[in-house]
């Protein structure tokens, strides 16, 4: 899922800065744009952006300038120097190593877009590495895994193996949302290889077209919009990990490519002569079941019996129950500090709902479930009120036999279903509110929550 970012943009050419800040919000992000470097300058002293887009001729302040005061500020953000003028050798390599990147003016809306994506991306890692390393006491990896569930553990104890060894390539297998790049990265900074860049790419994100270019970078008049050597991705993260995640969407010709790397730890840039030997760990991930892509003559037999030297399944939510109920607390304390919440616990009752769904979304879907129930939370409880429907009505649904109960064709409203139950309940305990709570496993403050909702007191 695309991270939504507050981008601006600072050029002196407004139908082009026009049509990206409509190209960039159709894709969600949040676009402020300039054609002043000294309006740019004041926003960068006020806000923080995660991205700027900079033009270099601007009319009241050089672009350099602007660069460079944007630069020395304590929590620079990325920039991405846009321009139809022809730079030096030694700018473009500054820009490329560090946080930030080049685009030659006209661009496509194609190439733009990856460049965003990237610089995005690299400024996310930087800035968790930055983290990681303040953390003195702390690995990446368990202390932020949750793993409750001998099923998880028994995953931990092979991530702590691999990290240890010398492995060169692992192979991370699970359904989407179920946690792979957070165990990639638990193998790479529980490694020797911590202090060492880490670089993730989605194979399934990036064009085809333009893959090859972002994994094994181009030489400088490779092909026609290449005026400057790009490095790439392998030698970035030389002497630490690449993480290629959704392997199993690359073609069949760059996965020929990416066998030779993996067999010989060499390649050549785009447009190269010259072979570049690195140093780096790969791994690969993918929700994809590429025995039948084997099958089905879109995966390369080699290069799967090359990456899966060292395996690791995740399991999905659902076949690790016990992790349910400490994932939903955890994510309640991260977005308690987010939202100034103050949600202490899960109700009896929801903590049932939420372990009997199926989670087909896996962690993914339980973290956004957690986050729409705290912001829509008023009470010092998660009730089963702020989940959403369809896990309540999975979960009454599941439990619907014994009531003799059948959903009709034309669907039923769950709030009906709920005050029949509290109804019900009362008249089982001739109306002592403890004794109908308890046949609900609801607390009491919970039960009467709901008796006022359905006007029953």
């Amino acid at each position: 899922m695309e991270h939504h970012s507050n981008i601006l943009i600072v050029d002196a050419d407004q139908t082009l800065s026009q049509a990206l800040e409509q190209m960039l919000s159709s894709r969600g992000h949040l676009v402020k744009r300039t054609s002043s470097g000294q309006d740019a300058l004041d926003i960068l002293v006020r806000e923080t952006p995660e991205l700027m887009i900079l033009d270099l001729q601007l009319p009241d302040v050089d672009g350099w300038h602007v660069l460079e005061q944007a630069s020395a500020l304590g929590d620079a953000c990325p920039v991405v120097v846009s321009t139809a003028r022809e730079l030096p050798e030694h700018a473009v390599t500054a820009l490329l190593n560090g946080p930030g990147d080049y685009l030659r003016k006209p661009a496509s809306a194609e190439e733009l877009t990856v460049v965003v994506q990237r610089t995005l991306e690299n400024s996310r890692l930087r800035k968790e590495v930055a983290c990681l390393r303040n953390q003195k006491s702390e690995r990446f990896g368990q202390p932020l895994i949750i793993a409750c569930s001998r099923e998880m553990r028994q995953v931990l104890e092979m991530v702590e193996k691999v990290a240890g060894s010398d492995a060169s390539t692992v192979f991370i297998q699970g359904e989407s949302g179920t946690g792979k790049e957070l165990v990639a990265r638990a193998i790479h900074y529980q490694s020797a290889r911590a202090d060492q860049p880490f670089m993730a790419i989605n194979c399934a994100a990036v064009p085809q077209t333009l893959l090859e270019s972002e994994l094994m970078g181009h030489e400088k008049g490779a092909f026609t919009d290449a005026k400057n050597l790009k490095k790439d991705l392998f030698e970035l993260a030389d002497g630490g990990t690449v993480f290629l995640d959704e392997i199993g969407d690359m073609d069949p010709a760059m996965q020929a490519k990416l066998l030779r790397v993996l067999e010989e730890r060499t390649f050549r840039r785009v447009g190269g002569t010259r072979d570049i030997t690195v140093d780096v760990r790969i791994l690969s991930a993918t929700n994809r079941d590429l025995r039948r892509a084997m099958e089905d003559k879109s995966f390369r037999p080699d290069l799967y019996y090359r990456i899966g030297v060292i395996p690791i399944q995740l399991p999905p939510l659902r076949e690790r129950r016990d992790d349910i109920l400490p994932l939903a607390e955890y994510f309640i304390g991260q977005f308690n500090r987010e939202f100034h919440k103050n949600v202490q616990g899960i109700s009896r009752m929801a903590q049932k709902i939420l372990l009997e769904y199926s989670w087909p979304g896996n962690i993914r879907e339980l973290r956004n479930v957690i986050e729409r129930s705290i912001i829509l939370e008023c009470e010092d409880q998660l009730l089963v009120e702020n989940l959403p429907r369809e896990l309540v009505a999975q979960s009454v649904g599941d439990n619907i036999g014994p009531l003799n109960f059948q959903l009709p064709p034309e669907g039923v409203n769950i709030e009906d279903i709920e005050r029949e139950l509290i109804r019900q309940a009362l008249e089982m305990a001739k109306g002592n509110q403890t004794q109908a709570a308890k046949l609900l496993h609801l607390g009491i403050d919970a039960f009467r929550y709901r008796m006022k909702k359905f006007d029953f007191m």
